[in-house]
Formats: structure tokens, C-alpha cells, sequence
């Protein structure tokens, strides 16, 4: 197993940014393409951009050829050049994706094997990895993240195995820690730092841009403060089913929308390749809100009602990491823009004890899962050896009654066999004690 991950611990956000400008057009189909991955699971989400990739295949070893020996493909060793071959493959597709260079996604992706894949997946599943410790939404893209490989065909039993571990990993520190209870999400800071500039909540007037997951929460995080008036606007086309599910106001013309807005939530995933906008490792980025349509907007508002200028602030929160909002939306007069960097900055640091319970409930499962692993690959091991075993007792047996009856001597078919089997499982036997002791090693 093999993880490929790119997230504001690792990188500041402009370079992040830069990497995940066209992270959304990368599919799982494009990377099990190469001969070194047999499966693979993309996890995008607006702050971070992680593949899981396995580079096992049948029979033993990466290169789908069956293994001299079991005990050094139990090692966890594998191949190196399979490994390496695969990460750069993941590399390429990124950069062709995004319109970087090979070698920048490269430098760019922190890689992980063994056992720190499944313990960083499951640290991201329950939280601790996010932006906001405790982002309770991370748990939902982690699932619908497995059920994307699945419904493409690009998952497999390891993969399964790997990302069921982590949802039941995430459920467990829900449930059994004040991490979970907390609640907390990036939205629900945003919307917190937002609040002291808007009127009372059931007065406020938003605009949400976009239909994903995000906005999703976002609607529902507004919907728990007695929001009332909101209008969903998306350049998708998806609006008006979003907004008839919910209750809420499909809208087709944005600035006509923003003219009496009292805040707006932009989580559409923002980058769209178009003129103009700014430009992002080399792909066209037009942004789905840009300071001359707030101006516009906020000047026919001023004109509708006779003044030179709205006096009532414009709260604009950016939760997309590719900027569904202009930076210079900021610089206008009036207008407060919260993005990632901000709510970064501002995002308050959960108690060190509460961290310290998830992050054992995390280490837990990292062994539990590590050891299951480790005793089912012993499992399929041993059935190798047990399966070669008999093939080379018939080849031997066909091979000494051959050779006999060439040379005209009569032979006892079964006391042949019988000798063959006693040669072969005496190494048989040696051979599945060191498979399941390496198997109790780990």
C-alpha cells in the first residue's frame, strides 16, 4: 500500500493551491493504468489532495510474477522499483492534470508505505489531520471518497479493507471522545468569525455558491442558526435540485443576487479553466466571484436606494482552496473576505488531552488493522506454499516413475508419492512456521 498526500501541513496554501487547480480532474482510471497499480482511491477535499494507491498484485509480488519467496513478500519489503514506478506514475497524472511540472507534483506529494498509510489515513478520517481539529465533514469524504473507487471499478479488497478501517476508526473517536462531540468544521468557524458582522441570523441574506458536499454543510450549518433566506447559485447547472431538496432559493444571476446579500459562502471547488482570472501552475483559473462583480453588485444596490453607497457590510466566506472568490474581493470597500488562510490563522487549538485520547484511540487501530493485515497475508502465504507444494510432489513423482520405467525397472506409483510428499513437506513445514512467525513479528 502506498499514500501520495498533499495538505496545508504540508505545504503553505498558494502551493497548495497551485497543486489542486486541477486536482478535480483526476480519476482513479488514469492511475490503475499503470502496470505497477492495481487499484486506487482519490481523496480531494478543499484543503487537502491524497491517493491511495495498492501496488500488490496476484501471485505474490507487484509485478503480477509469482514470488520465489513468501517470507520477504511478507516483509512488507515488496518492490521498490514497483513502488517508485507507481509514484512517479501518480505524479504524471497529477501534473497533467494541473499543468505542472512532473517534477514539482513529485516534490510537491509527501509519500508513505507500511504501516504510516493506514495511521494517516485513519488520523485524517477522525480529524486530527484537518484544518480545524475535529472537522466532523472529513468522515463523509472519506466514505463517498471509497465509493467513487467503487462505482469506477478502481478499488480493491485491500483498499476496501483499509478505508472500512478508517470509517470505523473516525465512528469510534466520534463517539468515545470530546474530539467528536465537539463538533466542530470548518464551515461552523467561518460562520462563527462571520458572525459579529451580520445581523441577527434569522435577518441575514446569503448567497451560497456551489452544490457539493460542502455547501451541503454549509446550508445546514446555516439552516442550525435560524438562517432563513438563502439562495443557491452554481455554474454547474445543479442549483435548483440542490435547493428544492432543501427548502431553499435557485438563483441564475449572481449579481442580482449579491445586491442585498448580507453574506455570501462559496464552496464550489472555484477553479474553472476560462479567460481571463488569474493563473494557477499554468491552468487558467476564473474564479465564480471577482471584485468587479461585487463593485457592480454593491453600486445598483447603492442606486436602488438613492444613496452613494451601502453602508451594510458584505461578509464573504471562501472555503474552496482553489478560490471561488478573487483575493482582491477583499480590497473592497465594505466588503469583508474570510478565506482558508484566514480561518487557518484563526482556527482554535482543541485541549492537548482531547487530541492525546483520539490520537490513542488512532494508534489502536493502526495496530489492530497492521496485525490483521499482517496474519491474512500470512494466511494467503501459506496457501501459497501449500499450493506449490503439491505441484512440485506431482512433478516429482511423474518425473522418478519416468525415469524408472526408462530404464525398465518396475516402480510403486504410491510408495513414490508417498516419498515425494515426506521430502516436500518437511520443507513445507519449516517454511509455514517462518511465514507465521514473521506474521507474529510484526
Amino acid at each position: 500500500m502506498l499514500s501520495l498526500t498533499a495538505s496545508h501541513h504540508d505545504l503553505d496554501l498558494p502551493t497548495l493551491e497551485r497543486l489542486s487547480s486541477g486536482t478535480h480532474r483526476v480519476v482513479e482510471a488514469d492511475l490503475v493504468a499503470c502496470d505497477a497499480i492495481s487499484g486506487a482511491v482519490v481523496l480531494a477535499t478543499c484543503n487537502r489532495f491524497e491517493v491511495y494507491v495498492d501496488v500488490s498484485r496476484p501471485g505474490g509480488t507487484t509485478d503480477g510474477t509469482p514470488s520465489a519467496d513468501p517470507v520477504d513478500d511478507l516483509s512488507g519489503d515488496g518492490s521498490a522499483l514497483a513502488r517508485e514506478h507507481a509514484s512517479a506514475e501518480v505524479a504524471r497524472v497529477v501534473a497533467a492534470s494541473t499543468g505542472i511540472d512532473p517534477d514539482v507534483a513529485r516534490a510537491a506529494l509527501t509519500v508513505r508505505t507500511g504501516d504510516a498509510v493506514p495511521h494517516h489515513l485513519f488520523s485524517v478520517a477522525a480529524g486530527l489531520d484537518s484544518m480545524v481539529v475535529g472537522e466532523r465533514e472529513i468522515a463523509g469524504q472519506v466514505k463517498r471518497a471509497l465509493e467513487a473507487s467503487r462505482s469506477g471499478g478502481t478499488t480493491t479488497s485491500a483498499l476496501e479493507r483499509l478505508f472500512q478501517a478508517a470509517s470505523r476508526t473516525s465512528k469510534r473517536v466520534t463517539n468515545e471522545t470530546a474530539l467528536g462531540a465537539a463538533g466542530r468544521s470548518l464551515v461552523a468557524l467561518g460562520l462563527d468569525l462571520a458572525s459579529d458582522d451580520l445581523p441577527p441570523w434569522r435577518q441575514v441574506r446569503t448567497v451560497l455558491i456551489g452544490t457539493g458536499s460542502y455547501a451541503g454543510a454549509s446550508f445546514a450549518a446555516l439552516h442550525q442558526r435560524g438562517a432563513e433566506d438563502v439562495r443557491v447559485f452554481s455554474r454547474s447547472g445543479r442549483a435548483a435540485a440542490f435547493a428544492e431538496q432543501r427548502g431553499a432559493v435557485a438563483v441564475d444571476d449572481l449579481l442580482a443576487a449579491l445586491e442585498d446579500a448580507d453574506l455570501v459562502v462559496a464552496c464550489s471547488g472555484g477553479g474553472r479553466q476560462g479567460e481571463g482570472g488569474g493563473r494557477t501552475g499554468g491552468v487558467a483559473v476564473q474564479p465564480a466571484l471577482d471584485a468587479a462583480a461585487v463593485l457592480a453588485a454593491r453600486a445598483q444596490a447603492a442606486r436602488a436606494v438613492g444613496d452613494d453607497a451601502p453602508t451594510r457590510p458584505l461578509v464573504v466566506l471562501d472555503l474552496a482552496l482553489t478560490r471561488d472568490v478573487a483575493p482582491q474581493v477583499g480590497a473592497v470597500d465594505g466588503v469583508l473576505l474570510y478565506d482558508l488562510a484566514f480561518l487557518q490563522a484563526h482556527s482554535p487549538q482543541l485541549g492537548s488531552a482531547v487530541v492525546a485520547e483520539a490520537s490513542r484511540i488512532v494508534e489502536h487501530a493502526t495496530r489492530h488493522y497492521v496485525d490483521g493485515e499482517g496474519f491474512r497475508t500470512a494466511d494467503e502465504v501459506v496457501v501459497a506454499l501449500v499450493d506449490a507444494a503439491d505441484r512440485e510432489i506431482a512433478a516429482l513423482v511423474e518425473q522418478r516413475v519416468a525415469t524408472a520405467r526408462a530404464a525398465g525397472v518396475e516402480v510403486d506409483v504410491e510408495e513414490v508419492e508417498l516419498q515425494a510428499r515426506r521430502q516436500v513437506r518437511a520443507r513445507l513445514h519449516r517454511d509455514i512456521l517462518a511465514v507465521r512467525s514473521e506474521a507474529a513479528a510484526r
